[in-house]
């Protein structure tokens, strides 16, 4: 039986999962909303995973983790690698494209810039505060406007005078963009002005003091959007690549970090029907006054976190 190796990247707002072979070719991926559950998404992901996965002839013989929840999501699936979103990312995207010098990703609700040098990534920088560079902010947008977000990018290729829109904050941006509705600007003039307002956002926020190389690769869920894409070309006046499987990248690198790790554990796809729950406990031991995290299976204790010395330890 061939070896196979899972890769999860549980987010806020989406959780992503990968099967690749030892080739990193992907055997089965998904793409689903986190909806404040990361314990019930990555149940109904993996439950999704295996419809598409072939156990007759793969066997997935390590799991790596990445995103906000990835502790707790590789304490549930028996992670032999748990990694943050930065070497994640790296990781997956230098595997496919090993000359990349810049990496930008835009997600829900958090945007990182990662600067990469010979296949390593030597800088990076992360935006978690302001949300009008981010996919949430685009989502509510398309909603003001009356379209689907997926139909953005469309509508902002169409434009010929794109609409100045204020990009510093989430508030001016909606704010400004109530304001040119009512001048009567065209839909895809003000579609377009948003997608250049979420690039001008990036590259003056995230991107600051930052030496933007050629290649660049573009990921996460904005980079589907044509409209951004191009702003980006626009700004940076090069082109921008942007992987078919970009959305799921953060979760391929956990996965080929898994392969290349030392950790061997079979994963067993019966984790979606079993019963997980999370309890926090007050340590008191000491005046670091810990909060500990602790992951049961049923009634058994399964892992634990948040102490910062031996007393915590004790603490169930």
């Amino acid at each position: 039986m061939e070896h196979a190796y899972l890769g999860v990247d549980v987010g806020s707002i989406s959780t992503k999962g990968v099967i690749i072979d030892k080739e990193n070719n992907i055997l089965a991926s998904q793409y689903i909303w986190t909806q404040g559950n990361p314990i019930g998404a990555v149940k109904e992901l993996v439950g999704l995973l295996e419809k598409q996965f072939d156990k007759a002839k793969y066997e997935i013989v390590a799991t790596g983790t990445t995103g906000s929840a990835r502790k707790l999501v590789g304490a549930i699936l028996g992670a032999t690698m748990v990694k943050n979103e930065i070497t994640a990312h790296a990781v997956g995207t230098t595997a496919f494209y090993p000359d990349v010098r810049t990496i930008l990703e835009i997600g829900g609700q958090d945007s990182k810039i990662i600067l990469v040098e010979n296949g390593v990534a030597v800088d990076y920088a992360m935006n978690t505060l302001c949300a009008a560079g981010t996919g949430a902010f685009l989502s509510s947008q398309a909603k003001r406007l009356g379209i689907e977000v997926e139909e953005m990018g469309d509508y902002a290729l169409r434009s010929t005078h794109p609409t100045q829109i204020a990009a510093r904050c989430t508030v001016f941006a909606e704010s400004d963009l109530v304001h040119k509705i009512q001048m009567g600007h065209p839909r895809e003039d003000i579609i377009a002005g948003v997608c250049n307002a979420v690039a001008a956002n990036y590259l003056n926020n995230v991107g600051k003091g930052k030496k933007i190389v050629s290649p660049v690769v573009f990921q996460g869920g904005v980079s589907k959007n044509k409209g951004v894409v191009a702003a980006f070309e626009r700004t940076l006046g090069c082109p921008v690549i942007v992987d078919p499987n970009g959305h799921l990248m953060g979760a391929i690198g956990a996965a080929i970090l898994a392969r290349k790790g030392s950790g061997r554990h079979v994963f067993d796809f019966s984790v979606e029907n079993m019963d997980f729950r999370t309890r926090e406990a007050g340590c008191g031991g000491c005046p670091n006054q810990c909060e500990i995290i602790c992951v049961y299976r049923g009634d058994e204790l399964i892992d634990s976190w948040g102490n910062r010395c031996e007393r915590g330890a004790a603490v169930r």
